[in-house]
């Protein structure tokens, strides 16, 4: 893997004392090393000896006003990120600002909670370039595993799960929000499994007729219904000494449910029309995009069922949980793009990356996928730009792709508020319910505002 890059850095110019201090204070809990000035001179002076990765300069300043402070950062560290604060900006201020090569503009008195996000969303940008850099320099392209991308911290946890669990398994749980890629967890667990020179055979458990459930994995006679004209194995038939992938698993009907345990627990079929019995050898990955224990608790699916596919659960993140694997993913998937059209590959313009990065992304890495592919499409020449991706910005959310991430950050909060309740307030034990690290956990309880003593 490739070591962490350093901690990015924050370069402050205010003559205020005061806001330095409070600014200062912000960006260490925005995770940057701070550095405060508030002459012109000596922060462009730091900033010649080593460039900053982003610098908040304000407006008026003596001897040198703000805007000309960023012409000379500007030209000194082109990549350094520049915001203007001022509690007296215009908008042609701001516009000025921007020309000269500001990021973005923020106003006095701050919004705190707006700022921290500004510079958390930043700090993402930063980490991804650094990190980009780092592999190109090594040579290496090590952010992939078995066909999946990632370098977060919970997507590295994934891989080393997955790794550790794919020789052992015998039944295992794949959970996470549609689009995430939990067939890919799937077959990475074949593909490493003791396995993998066996047949993987799949079923979308939600796009099964009811009524045909039943001979779609057990099989059925001839004569056995309408229309079977002759008799046919199922799918643990065909899978006999390979692996089984059991797509949307919650879709399954209350009826089916107790067949598919008796198969689990047996390790014999019966087809429909017959009462003879065949033992199949199979392993089972069942993958959902429901909390099974909810449904569990409201009596949509079977308890005895669940903790005989949740031997071992592995969860997938939702991309919003892992926004600096977004570059990575978004150039794996334009360069597929571009293979396909048969044509050059375009890069991505940096108005165009940190939109990526600042979209909330409802439908997670499928929906960056489709994204990326219709801006390779529809697109001109050889960059993407901001507006090739039809995104708008996040504060412009269609009202039901918005009402989507509001129910879906409802639920997160819920099962971690339900997790806590469970454990008493131990942190330890709810990260391990709920399928996290204890980092990612601190990481939602921030977000969410949750406090817990323990």
């Amino acid at each position: 893997m490739v070591s962490p890059s350093p901690v990015p850095t924050l370069l402050l110019l205010d003559d205020d004392p005061g806001v330095l201090k409070v600014l200062s204070h912000l960006g260490g809990r925005a995770g940057f090393d701070v550095s405060t000035y508030e002459d012109p001179a000596g922060a462009l002076d730091a900033v010649r000896q080593s460039a900053p990765d982003v610098a908040m300069v304000d407006l008026r300043l003596p001897r040198m006003g703000g805007l000309t402070v960023i012409t000379e950062i500007k030209r000194s560290a082109p990549s350094c990120e520049v915001l203007l604060m001022s509690g007296y900006a215009t908008v042609e201020t701001a516009v000025e600002a921007v020309k000269r090569g500001a990021q973005d503009c923020v106003t006095k008195p701050f919004d705190i909670s707006a700022l921290l996000q500004k510079l958390d969303r930043l700090r993402v940008v930063i980490d991804a370039r650094r990190q980009d850099a780092d592999r190109r320099a090594a040579g290496r392209a090590d952010t992939s595993f078995e066909s999946m991308i990632g370098q977060s911290p919970v997507m590295r946890e994934l891989f080393e799960l997955i790794e550790r669990v794919a020789p052992h398994f015998t039944t295992a749980l794949v959970t996470g929000e549609t689009g995430t890629g939990k067939e890919l967890v799937a077959r990475a667990l074949h593909q490493l499994g003791r396995r993998r020179d066996r047949a993987f055979l799949t079923v979308n458990c939600s796009a099964i007729v009811e009524t045909l459930f039943e001979s779609e994995l057990f099989g059925h006679t001839r004569g056995a219904f309408t229309g079977a004209v002759e008799t046919r194995p199922g799918l643990f038939e065909r899978a006999h000494g390979g692996v089984v992938f059991l797509d949307e698993v919650g879709e399954l009907p209350h009826a089916m449910q107790s067949k598919l345990l008796r198969v689990l627990e047996t390790g014999e079929v019966a087809k429909v029309g017959s009462r003879d019995v065949h033992r199949v050898d199979v392993h089972v990955i069942a993958a959902t995009n429901r909390v099974l224990e909810r449904e569990v608790a409201e009596g949509r699916f079977r308890a005895d069922l669940f903790y005989r596919l949740n031997a071992v659960e592995l969860t997938l993140p939702p991309l919003r949980d892992r926004l600096e694997d977004v570059p990575l993913l978004a150039q794996a998937f334009i360069e597929r793009c571009a293979r396909t059209l048969e044509r050059s590959v375009p890069t991505l313009s940096r108005d165009a990356e940190e939109r990526l990065i600042n979209w909330p992304w409802p439908g997670n890495v499928r929906e960056l996928r489709n994204t990326l592919e219709r801006a390779c499409m529809l697109g001109r020449g050889d960059r993407i730009d901001a507006s090739d991706l039809r995104l708008g910005s996040p504060a412009t959310l269609i009202p039901a792709a918005e009402s989507q991430v509001r129910r879906i950050r409802d639920l997160e909060r819920d099962e971690i508020d339900r997790a806590l309740a469970e454990t008493r307030g131990n942190k330890k034990e709810a990260a391990k319910r709920l399928g996290l690290s204890r980092r990612a956990l601190y990481r939602r309880l921030d977000k969410f505002g949750i406090h817990s003593s323990r």
